[in-house]
Formats: C-alpha cells, sequence, structure tokens
C-alpha cells in the first residue's frame, strides 16, 4: 500500500496527532469483533453481551474521572463531544447568549463558537495567555456576566502541552453558577481529572489520544449535584439517553475502555517514563543548540508534549531535513495551513519563531534509544540548516530580521 515504505524506519514522536493502537486493546476489539454485537437488540443473548461491554466500558470510564456511569455518553471523538457540548447546551437555554473560551482553544471548539457568534447572536469572549500560555483567572472572573452561559477551558493544550488551573476555573464557575466545558482530549490518561473537585460539568474525550480506537470518544455529562441538559445536535433512535442518536459502535467502545482500564494498570511509572525521556530530550537539543526557544512551561505541562522553536530556519526545511522522525510543525487538525501556529502567536512569537516550531510528543511506545537517536539528527540537521540560513546570517551580523522590509519576486 502506498506509504508502508516510507514509515517502515521511521521514529514516531507524533502521539499528541495520534498513538498506536495498543496490542491489548486490540486482541479485545477483536474478540467483539467475533460476534453479532448491538446493545439495542434487547430480545437475545447477543444484545445482553454486547450491552453488558458497553456498560463495563461505560464504568471503567466513569471510574477514571470520579464519575457516575449514567454521565458518561458515547460519541465519535472528541470533536463531536465539544460540538455535543456547546451546542447541546446553548439550544436547551437559548436565554444565555454569553460563552467565555482561551484564544489557545483547539479549533473544535474555536469553529463552533465562532459559527454561533455569526448565525445565533451569541457573544464569545476570548480569553488571552501568558507568555507561558496560561489563563488569568482574576480576568476570567471579570469576564462573566449575568448571561454567561459556559466557560470552556482546555484541560491540557495540544500544541504546547500546558495544563490550566482547572480547580480554580470550577470553582469561579460554580460561584458564579456557570456551566463548565473542559475539552481534555490531551489530558485524559495523562493527569489526574476529577469532575468533582474541578466542578466540572461536561468533558470531552477521544479514544485514539489514549492507545484506543479512532472514530470513538465520550462525554461526560453531570447528572449529580446539579444536573447538566442538552438538546442533540442530531436524531435518529434515541440512543445514549437520547442524547446521541445512532448505535454504539460496541467493539469501539470496548477497546476504549480497555485502553482506560490500561492507563490504571500502567499508573503513575508510566507517566514518568514518558516525561524522564521528554527531558532528556528537551536537555540533549538544548545543550547541543543553545538558542532554541521553549514553549510552554516545562514544569507545567503534560509528561509527552515539546514543543520547540529553532529560530531562522523555516519550518517546512525543519520538516524535510527531519523526514525520518514522524513530527508535528503544529497540531495535526492544522498542520496543513501555512500560516503559523495561532498558539505560538498567543503566546507572543513572533512570525518568525512561530514558523520555526516543532512538536515532539513522545508515548508508551517510545524509548530511550529512540530521544537520543533523535537528540542527534534535530541538533546535526538544525546547525546544518542554521549555517545556510541567510537569517541567521543578519543575526551573527547583528541585523534584526523582523524589521527588514521584505521584497516580493
Amino acid at each position: 500500500m502506498r506509504g508502508d515504505q516510507l514509515v517502515e524506519n521511521k521514529i514516531y514522536f507524533d502521539n499528541a496527532a495520534t498513538t498506536h493502537l495498543d496490542p491489548e486493546v486490540l486482541e479485545v476489539m477483536k474478540f467483539v469483533y467475533s460476534y453479532p454485537s448491538n446493545m439495542h437488540s434487547r430480545n437475545h443473548a447477543y444484545g445482553w453481551r454486547a450491552e453488558n461491554i458497553v456498560e463495563d466500558a461505560r464504568s471503567k470510564i466513569a471510574s477514571y474521572i470520579s464519575a457516575q456511569p449514567k454521565e458518561i455518553i458515547f460519541t465519535s471523538g472528541a470533536t463531536e463531544s465539544n460540538n455535543l457540548a456547546i451546542r447541546g447546551l446553548a439550544k436547551f437555554f437559548p436565554e444565555k447568549k454569553h460563552i467565555i473560551t482561551v484564544q489557545t482553544e483547539h479549533k473544535a471548539v474555536l469553529d463552533v463558537l465562532r459559527d454561533l457568534e455569526s448565525s445565533s447572536g451569541y457573544s464569545v469572549t476570548y480569553l488571552k495567555v501568558n507568555e507561558k500560555g496560561f489563563i488569568d483567572i482574576d480576568e476570567l472572573e471579570r469576564s462573566i456576566r449575568s448571561d454567561t452561559l459556559l466557560i470552556s477551558v482546555m484541560a491540557v493544550n495540544n500544541e504546547i502541552g500546558i495544563i490550566q488551573d482547572l480547580v480554580s476555573v470550577g470553582a469561579l464557575c460554580r460561584k458564579h453558577d456557570v456551566f463548565f466545558h473542559s475539552d481534555a482530549a490531551q489530558a485524559f490518561g495523562k493527569i489526574d481529572l476529577d469532575v468533582e473537585k474541578m466542578n466540572i460539568d461536561l468533558l470531552s474525550i477521544s479514544g485514539h489520544k489514549i492507545y484506543g480506537p479512532m472514530g470513538i470518544g465520550a462525554l461526560y455529562i453531570r447528572k449529580t449535584s446539579r444536573r447538566v441538559r442538552l438538546k442533540p445536535i442530531f436524531f435518529g433512535g434515541g440512543q445514549e439517553r437520547a442524547t446521541r442518536s445512532g448505535t454504539v459502535p460496541t467493539a469501539l467502545v470496548a477497546g476504549l475502555g480497555r485502553a482506560t482500564e490500561l492507563i490504571f494498570e500502567n499508573g503513575q511509572s508510566e507517566r514518568d517514563r514518558i516525561k524522564n525521556m521528554r527531558d532528556s530530550l528537551y536537555k540533549n537539543i538544548k545543550k547541543g543548540l543553545p538558542y532554541v526557544i521553549l514553549n510552554g512551561d516545562l514544569n507545567s505541562m503534560v509528561c509527552g508534549i515539546l514543543n520547540l522553536s529553532f529560530p531562522y530556519v523555516e519550518g517546512e526545511s525543519i520538516m524535510m531535513a527531519l523526514k525520518d522522525i514522524a513530527l508535528s510543525s503544529g497540531s495535526a487538525c492544522t498542520s496543513a495551513s501555512l500560516e503559523p501556529s495561532y498558539v505560538l502567536k498567543a503566546i507572543g512569537r513572533d512570525d518568525i519563531v512561530a514558523h520555526s516550531s516543532v512538536r515532539f510528543s513522545i508515548g508508551r511506545f517510545n524509548n530511550m534509544d529512540e530521544v537520543n537517536t533523535v537528540s542527534d539528527l534535530v541538533i546535526n540537521k538544525i546547525q546544518r540548516l542554521l549555517d545556510m540560513s541567510p537569517l541567521w546570517d543578519m543575526v551573527q551580523k547583528g541585523i534584526d530580521p523582523n524589521k527588514v522590509e521584505w521584497i516580493e519576486d
């Protein structure tokens, strides 16, 4: 098949885009696929068996975030979960027309909100972030209005990996009686999530970020202490408590359940091992390329993500030079764009620095030998590109490339 030869010898450092399917997850899915498995067939043993499989997975996911099984519904992934959370809440409470979010949110949140602004008359406040990517909690509180319906703050940023203070955000939401949604696609399985302690009302997850299958995710919808109500965004058989119609894909749900179970089994030791590899990668590259810029805050980042900028080297050149490593020049959802990352622009990076950024994301199936190999490749290739860079040559001569007026051919 096309691409087989290209991927054979690559080192995979793009786990924030998607992870390998864990072999144990695959085995569970193969077992489920060996039988007809529609949980909505309530009249025979095949349907009862499928229902047991789905409810077991629901319980595992709920347990990980300190929720109740009835508060978990299955979706096709975090994008659908985000859409259902925001649109479903807006449709149920049409009288409240103000929503607060963050400039660095995932497109699956930002684009939904921009559509609500243009099509339904919503007012959206987009909070700025500081140079490390964090929101100002005081600014958040000042932004809350009497007609504020929802605050949506992503748990872990998909590009720079910083972890927002969800406890403080949740406390503010509860204080002002505002709903709290968090896109946790990059956080689930990588940080501790407790919807009770964090006062989260809606939380989105995706299976393929945690060594589970693509095409499956979940949405937590609070039913205890205060009930969150959503209107569905599409209709059919009324499955998933009439909130998300469509036949529940039993094998995919089973895979998500097993992936969640493996998080429990691997525990903190896996996070520590991944963090150690990430820190070693940064230390090695920083030693060889002192001018490298870290985007984010190493002390407040999820264990596997490392976003670095190599000033005065074009991002496209970097990706071509590092073709033997699977990397991203931004989030996977926006990497086709030639525009500089809006996340990096939001933390104050200029176009030159933003265009030279690379996201390394390390996961369960990486090892320290790969870290050392990648470190050496990056140092050697970037240094060679710097030696050929006219921008770097200007810097060496004391000229600021940002102040040069460029003339197009």
